[in-house]
């Protein structure tokens, strides 16, 4: 009993606390993505113009989470979670959207942007079912996901001087 509930307190805080978790459905490669902790599951958003993609993870499906170190960036814990997709309107969605709306950044419409989420993305809370999985003996990596992004240009020449200029005045 104890053990369960220390895993449960380590999935709930590592979770809070950190930016992104690693999501993975069945059949398809984990994805990082933003997310905030409501309500004992994690809530995302996505699959709509502008918006995280969702692949995998469809309601009543299972996923399993991986969540890192907000300062250090390693693996702290990987979960596993039943998805619950949330109807649109609804008093949980409504709760849902109020906690992740606060954590969008850069949204392209501003307050609009809950009515846009209601008729074109989907939110999902993804509730621990209670099992984690154990820390792997070797390293995990693997290849970045193919995407359309691209940096523009390169960095600027003078770039490093300028950074080193505001470490030095502190």
């Amino acid at each position: 009993m104890t053990s369960e509930l220390l895993g449960q307190a380590l999935v709930e805080e590592a979770t809070k606390k950190s930016g992104l978790i690693w999501a993975k459905g069945p059949g398809v490669p984990a994805r990082a993505l933003w997310h905030v902790w409501h309500e004992g599951a994690a809530c995302v958003v996505g699959d709509g113009p502008g918006e995280q993609p969702l692949p995998g993870l469809a309601h009543g499906a299972a996923a399993e989470v991986t969540v890192r170190s907000k300062d250090k960036g390693g693996r702290l814990v990987t979960w596993t979670a039943r998805v619950v997709e949330l109807p649109a309107g609804s008093e949980a969605w409504r709760a849902a959207v109020a906690d992740l709306k606060g954590k969008r950044l850069n949204a392209p419409d501003g307050e609009a942007m809950t009515d846009r989420w209601a008729r074109e993305c989907r939110v999902l809370r993804l509730e621990p079912t209670g099992a984690t999985a154990p820390l792997p003996d070797g390293a995990l990596a693997e290849a970045p996901l193919p995407t359309p992004a691209t940096t523009r240009d390169a960095a600027p020449a003078g770039l490093p001087r300028l950074l080193l200029k505001r470490r030095r005045r502190r």
